[in-house]
């Protein structure tokens, strides 16, 4: 199975990171450079009301997409319970016919409750929403008349122009978003999984496809990295990671412990140790998330880790 490298778009900036906050402008050039040093597909994760500013994926990722010809255009992951169904397959379905259907959609069920109450969607009962606009995807991509069942009256949608179902990536630690994964995805999207966490997470999800009578789906996982041949730069950017995991997370979330663990900070060769590592326990796709300054540099190591990972 080939691997796919690709790399978070600098949606977010995390309070008083002025380097990450300039990127965050400059996405159309940093999303060619990537194009450009040959790595697989630009991401962007999805939030409503972050605790630090963040851009709206799919404008994000359409800013991307225009200014790029080959590199796929990735959610990671999208909040689709969160969104109004029709104006969100609208969205997507435009996204993939302007990008030559470029996109991947990873979808996510959501963890943050803040986001959901100034989206005017309850945060209970967005797994139930999430897998009912998942059933209908297929055919509102496919142009057929659609039941939009999570609108009142459940109106009947029919998208014009039709597109190729992008690929569905599910997002989740759970086992009920790995039986997401097998009934609708192609490939699971972990995230904050060290490599032989990963490795038990994917056997389980061989097994329940196995059971199903399916084949077993696609494994991909988020890694957090900052790329320096510099150690002093490495280890402020190591710093600067666990400090942002653990934010993310709340309190009572990863432990300073476990955020050490899962970022990799130095040279190429150190970040592709551990992609192999994660190759071994299963997954073949990965979403790097690089933090700190100069992101072109950063990208430029990424692409020698891909060298050193398929050499």
């Amino acid at each position: 199975m080939p691997v796919n490298l690709g790399v978070c778009l600098p949606t977010f900036a995390q309070r008083g990171d002025e380097g990450t906050a300039e990127g965050m402008g400059e996405i159309p050039a940093l999303a060619r450079h990537i194009e450009q040093v040959g790595l697989d597909t630009v991401w962007a994760g999805d939030h409503l009301c972050a605790r630090t500013p963040f851009l709206e994926s799919v404008v994000a990722l359409s800013a991307a997409a225009a200014v790029t010809e080959r590199v796929r255009i990735g959610f990671g992951v999208m909040l689709l319970a969160l969104r109004q169904q029709a104006w969100a397959v609208k969205q997507l379905s435009s996204l993939q016919y302007l990008s030559g259907n470029r996109v991947v959609l990873g979808v996510g069920a959501g963890i943050h409750p803040q986001d959901w109450p100034v989206g005017g969607v309850p945060y209970a009962g967005r797994g139930r929403r999430t897998e009912v606009m998942l059933r209908a995807l297929p055919d509102l991509f496919a142009g057929r008349p659609t039941a939009l069942l999570t609108v009142p009256g459940e109106p009947v949608m029919t998208l014009e122009p039709a597109v190729p179902a992008p690929p569905l990536w599910v997002g989740g630690m759970s086992d009920r978003a790995l039986r997401r994964v097998i009934d609708h995805g192609v490939g699971w999207l972990a995230s904050l999984l060290e490599p032989a966490q990963l490795g038990v997470r994917a056997a389980k999800l061989a097994a329940m496809a196995a059971e199903a009578g399916t084949r077993a789906p696609e494994v991909g996982t988020t890694v957090f990295a900052t790329l320096s041949t510099d150690p002093g730069e490495s280890r402020r950017g190591h710093q600067r990671l666990v400090r942002f995991l653990r934010s993310l997370t709340g309190e009572q979330g990863l432990s300073e412990q476990q955020a050490t663990r899962l970022v990799v900070s130095g040279p190429p060769e150190k970040l592709a140790e551990r992609l192999d590592q994660y190759l071994r326990a299963g997954a073949h796709t990965f979403v790097i998330n690089l933090s700190g300054n100069d992101l072109r540099r950063q990208y430029d190591h990424l692409a020698r880790t891909r060298e050193l990972l398929l050499g």
